[in-house]
């Protein structure tokens, strides 16, 4: 036998792959000892090495690993069929599991449902109401300081929701962006008649706005308040609020309202959908007898006007049996749906996914527990059947399994006789080899002549 040759590995004992009566599985001499995969008889990589890798593949990121590994945590929770026949009482557990499958999935519908919810403005109408009163301060001759010896009155404007279920209460001034007082301009003149509250992004919220002028007599006042709306709204131009129905709304409402008129005169072009045609209320409105539907929300800023303020005509009273009177109005107001912030709440609770997470890794260990058990049992069961027979399989998969560790190509066991490297095409191998050698020479004589050229 020429030297070199292979010679099959003695003495190898014997057992199923994975089981304990397993030994150590032959290799070549002069190479590392491989680890099978328990899931393949393939063998497997080195240590640092995946086996996308050492096949030369891409190696999958890590979002691709979290799904696989979800996909085969997953196809591992349930039990076979082979070990649903050998135990009955194992269809509970699948039924269960199934049940999970359905509640997971009503689940995830819940909250893409509550996702999109929270996406549209969700809010609700409450009452908001008003409270105007003052207080005067009559002049005192035998005060010391100057304010006391000046009569003056202040005038006080709060406000609360009513019937406010949320924990936290807004304040006041959290629901307009502005506040103008109008006082008598003959009596406080051009320069000192209006007081004047903006909403800025530094604004601190209040409960309440107090206003004090010097005066002994009763003043007639103007309260103009602007609600805070959120989205904007708008006041739509009077034709447009017409054709529509509609007085003050939000953008998107008012370009949807729009949509729904064109739908129910059937106004949309029927060649062309991209384009309406307008009937005699459209063409009055917008100026022009066909535009595209994606042009609307441009035309309509010339037609949206700022939203009417809320204006309220009071008399500032200095008479002493007015004293004590109060002056209530209720406003509507939109405020955010309680109910979203238990839905957000919801969304990002992460309460109980340890004990899920760990319930999931308890039920992936018990399954992989009953698998071993029925791989041997299965071992225990052929070879108690048929001992010869089995050994000779047992054999036959671990040769198998020795050519996929070691990569030998071809048949070992015709190799190492002589008569197989007698064969007709082994003249031609034989040439083949010289050749590759001899150009792979010849390439590295012309770049060291090159290199020394240089």
């Amino acid at each position: 036998m020429p030297s070199g040759a292979r010679m099959p590995h003695q003495g190898a004992p014997m057992g199923p792959p994975g089981s304990p009566y397993m030994g150590s599985p032959a290799v070549r001499p002069g190479l590392a000892p491989a680890g099978m995969e328990p899931a393949r008889k393939r063998a497997a990589p080195p240590p640092g090495q995946s086996q996308a890798q050492s096949q030369g593949q891409p190696v999958p990121t890590a979002p691709a690993r979290s799904r696989s590994a979800k996909r085969r945590k997953m196809a591992d929770k349930i039990l076979p069929q082979r070990i649903r026949e050998l135990v009955p009482e194992s269809q509970a557990y699948m039924d269960l599991l199934a049940f999970e499958r359905k509640l997971d999935q009503t689940i995830m519908r819940k909250r893409v449902d509550i996702q999109e919810a929270l996406k549209r403005p969700m809010k609700q109408k409450r009452k908001l109401r008003l409270y105007i009163s003052n207080t005067f301060n009559p002049a005192k001759p035998d005060a010391e300081d100057s304010d006391g010896s000046i009569a003056s009155w202040e005038l006080r404007v709060e406000g609360k929701l009513l019937d406010d279920p949320s924990k936290q209460k807004r304040k006041f001034s959290s629901f307009f962006k502005s506040l103008v007082i109008e006082l008598d301009k003959d009596l406080y003149g051009p320069d000192n008649h209006l007081v004047e509250w903006h909403r800025t992004p530094t604004t601190q919220e209040t409960d309440g706005f107090q206003v004090k002028r010097p005066g002994d007599l009763s003043v007639r006042c103007t309260l103009l308040l602007m609600l805070d709306y959120q989205p904007p709204q708008f006041k739509l131009d009077p034709r447009l609020a017409r054709l529509l129905g509609l007085h003050t709304q939000s953008r998107s409402a008012i370009v949807q309202a729009l949509w729904q008129y064109v739908k129910t005169n059937r106004l949309q072009d029927s060649h062309d959908k991209e384009y309406i045609n307008g009937d005699k209320y459209f063409q009055q409105i917008f100026d022009c007898p066909r535009l595209k539907f994606s042009e609307i929300p441009q035309r309509l800023t010339a037609l949206l006007l700022p939203p009417d303020p809320i204006v309220i005509n009071h008399v500032i009273s200095v008479d002493p049996s007015d004293q004590k009177k109060t002056a209530c109005y209720d406003i509507d107001v939109e405020v955010e749906e309680p109910l979203k912030g238990q839905m957000s709440s919801f969304l990002l609770s992460t309460a109980n996914q340890q004990e899920i997470s760990a319930l999931d890794s308890k039920i992936h260990e018990t399954i992989e527990s009953i698998n071993q058990l029925k791989i041997q049992r299965d071992f225990m069961l052929s070879f108690s059947r048929d001992p010869k027979g089995y050994i000779q399989d047992l054999l036959r998969s671990q040769s198998r399994d020795l050519k996929v560790m070691t990569d030998v190509a071809g048949n070992p066991e015709e190799e190492r006789r002589a008569e197989f490297y007698h064969q007709p095409w082994s003249q031609e191998a034989v040439s083949r080899y010289f050749y590759c050698k001899i150009q792979q020479r010849r390439q590295e004589l012309e770049q060291s002549l090159v290199v020394r050229n240089t």
